[in-house]
């Protein structure tokens, strides 16, 4: 060996780029990191997208009429069921780009029964049935009718609690 100086600048200069290479590995691995936010943020956009079809349908076409939501529930017949499966499928799938999203639902309204304090539920329409697998977020809003319901002496305004379950196919 002639000169043992360049073999430790050598040596020298290796274990720099090692140590930079791994800094940059480092630094990169470190941006991607998902918070446990990340990872719900489909659900929190389903669930507003559910809540808004929600308030879209029980807001007032005038001041005179009673809203689309109210209706179907205070008439409670086959009919209006079905006409809020067309109304709400409608809201909750319309894409601004051709075709239509696949978003499902099933939609019932809780209510208390004055006779024995109970809580009842009545189913009023569904995409499809959930299964097990699906993963679904709950979207509600209260809504005022005059109805008659199981267990009341007569007509008078109630607050019924509608809840719809989404989730995507």
């Amino acid at each position: 060996m002639v000169n043992s100086d360049g073999q430790l600048y050598t040596i020298e200069g290796f274990a720099a780029a090692l140590i930079m290479i791994t800094t940059a590995f480092l630094v990169v691995n470190a941006t991607s990191v998902y918070t446990a936010g990340d990872t719900h943020i489909s659900d929190m956009q389903l669930e507003a997208l559910g809540t808004d079809a929600l308030m879209t349908m029980d807001t007032n076409e005038s001041s005179l009429a009673m809203s689309p939501l109210a209706n179907i529930i205070q008439n409670g017949t086959p009919a209006d069921y079905e006409a809020f499966g067309t109304k709400f499928g409608s809201l909750i799938n319309n894409k601004i780009q051709s075709g239509t999203d696949h978003i499902q639902y099933t939609a019932s309204y809780s209510y208390r029964n004055t006779m024995d304090n109970s809580v009842n539920r009545a189913f009023i329409n569904a995409s499809r049935n959930l299964s097990a697998g699906e993963h679904s977020v709950r979207a509600t809003k209260w809504v005022v009718v005059n109805k008659q319901l199981p267990g009341d002496s007569s007509v008078q305004n109630r607050t019924v609690l509608v809840e719809v379950l989404m989730w995507r196919d």
